[in-house]
């Protein structure tokens, strides 16, 4: 496998490269029209600051909002960091952008979805069970255009249903690409 480009990681490094872009003009200028962000994340990913109540009721992943009633919103290199209220009581997250599971903005029926790949390993090859993964990352991958990423269980006031958009005609908005169209079979 040296000896070939790996483009799917190349491919995630530059749609999280968008996000980041995304969030960090929104940190500067606020969040323009009516867009807004669906943002899902694995809560026990390396990185990830949150407090361990909000752990506790999302062991796996979680779904924050950012549209009306977020603060502080901060954007590194290879992390955000944004203030949210959750039943009334205010915390501060830290996401490392290599957590996200998904990002959505349904204004435009915009969306990114990354699965987990292993460095190392072939694109097309299944992995191996016996061998050691060197590093899990998520990938992007399919993602019709108006994804939405799943409720979370009981999810507290400050986290809404994701609404699942259906057109009765395309908005004219970008389209996200299946990237296994172009893998080799």
């Amino acid at each position: 496998m040296a000896d070939q480009i790996r483009y799917d990681l190349l491919t995630q490094q530059a749609l999280r490269g968008v996000v980041r872009s995304v969030l960090a003009d929104a940190a500067k200028k606020g969040l323009p029209g009516e867009h807004h962000f669906f943002i899902t994340f694995d809560t026990h990913a390396d990185g990830v600051k949150m407090s361990e109540r909000l752990r506790a009721q999302y062991p796996e992943e979680m779904t924050v909002i950012l549209q009306h009633q977020f603060w502080d919103l901060t954007v590194s290199d290879v992390a955000f960091d944004v203030g949210l209220s959750f039943g009334g009581i205010t915390e501060r997250l830290s996401i490392p952008f290599d957590a996200i599971t998904a990002f959505v903005d349904p204004s435009v029926q915009f969306g990114l979805q990354f699965e987990e790949v292993i460095e190392g390993q072939d694109a097309q090859a299944p992995a191996n069970p016996q061998e050691k993964p060197n590093k899990k990352k998520r990938f992007p991958s399919a993602a019709p255009s108006g994804i939405a990423p799943e409720k979370p269980a009981a999810a507290p006031p400050a986290l809404t249903a994701v609404p699942d958009p259906k057109p009765d005609k395309p908005s004219g908005g970008g389209e996200v690409v299946r990237l296994d169209r172009f893998r080799k079979k």
